[in-house]
């Protein structure tokens, strides 16, 4: 798991959600959609060098994690 790695990140990491779940506009966040084999899917920043990859769908209020790791393991 990745906290098992990065058990510093925590933190960051539920800020990064609480972010999300209250404004997924803060710029704080990165948020982006992703090209390639990655389409379909957004991009948030925990920090400089990690992202979370996922499936949002604002319309219906809902966010699907898809992958959480550093730039190079998310892409």
């Amino acid at each position: 798991m990745f906290f098992a790695k990065h058990p510093d990140l925590r933190e960051r990491y539920f800020k990064s959600l609480l972010l999300l779940e209250q404004n997924p506009s803060h710029p704080s966040l990165r948020l982006h959609p992703l090209r390639g084999k990655l389409a379909g899917l957004n991009s948030a920043s925990i920090s400089m060098q990690y992202r979370i990859a996922l499936e949002l769908e604002l319309r219906e209020n809902e966010i699907v994690f898809v992958n959480v790791g550093s730039h190079g393991e998310v892409y």
